[in-house]
């Protein structure tokens, strides 16, 4: 089967599996993990401007997409000469399915129950001790947050942080004022490339604040990502519950 990924997450979730890239044909310049098997898959361009001509000329068999990370009109566009399956993962029940689909259509439902089973072994054993409010920053300027309805906002509660945006819904737009309430503001690796430039300038408005830096990838990435990041959040966790 000759499949094209669009969903940074997924390729790397395809990978995990045991897809080869024989069978994983074209990806978007962000599916960059694991890195020493993507750097043979082409190129499709970026998740939200594909090259749709490309993606034709690999006459796939299947192409994976995500509601949230692609076009929808360019996704239409692909679904009329090619079969395109089109996820929407919000919560970690969504991407317990989205394994297990993806475990199905490539007959490697094992390895899928397999992520699926330390995904919840990790988010049921870290957890935090007592409530800690957070803020959890993606873009810098104008400054912008997670809602209720995000991946970020399920995994931050997951292991115990209280989103002091969970009445908001996707990704508002905010002021430094309105982190007032926080205890701990993250700022996310990515998609802005947060630096320690940028605590500094918060520190000057919430001297007394816990403001770091934490890895975008862990609270964002879903599919398989999350089984890898056991230490990671183990090690998060632990400067609360000490």
């Amino acid at each position: 089967m000759r499949v094209v990924s669009l969903v940074p997450s997924i390729t790397e979730a395809l990978f995990d599996l045991g897809l080869t890239e024989n069978e994983i044909v074209g990806r978007t310049k962000f599916c960059i993990h694991p890195s020493e098997k993507v750097k043979n898959v082409e190129i499709i361009g970026g998740t939200k401007n594909l090259n749709i001509e490309k993606i034709k000329s690999f006459k796939p068999d299947l192409i994976l997409a995500n509601k949230e990370e692609n076009v929808k009109e360019q996704v239409e566009i692909l679904m009329k000469d090619f079969k395109v399956n089109v996820y929407n993962t919000e919560t970690i029940e969504d991407n317990y399915y989205l394994l297990k689909n993806l475990g199905l259509l490539f007959n490697k439902e094992e390895r899928a129950q397999v992520f699926n089973l330390k995904i919840y072994e990790i988010l049921n054993q870290t957890k935090i001790n007592s409530t800690i409010k957070v803020a959890y920053i993606i873009w810098n300027n104008p400054y912008m947050t997670v809602g209720s309805d995000t991946f970020i906002h399920h995994i931050l509660s997951e292991v115990g942080f209280e989103n002091i945006f969970k009445n908001q819904t996707r990704y508002p737009e905010i002021q430094t004022e309105d982190l007032a309430e926080a205890d701990f503001i993250m700022l996310s690796s990515e998609p802005f490339p947060f630096k320690e430039k940028h605590i500094a300038e918060l520190k000057k408005v919430y001297p007394d604040k816990k403001i770091m830096i934490v890895d975008g990838e862990a609270f964002s990435w879903y599919g398989t990502h999350i089984a890898k990041c056991e230490n990671y959040f183990k090690e998060l966790i632990a400067e609360f519950n000490d």
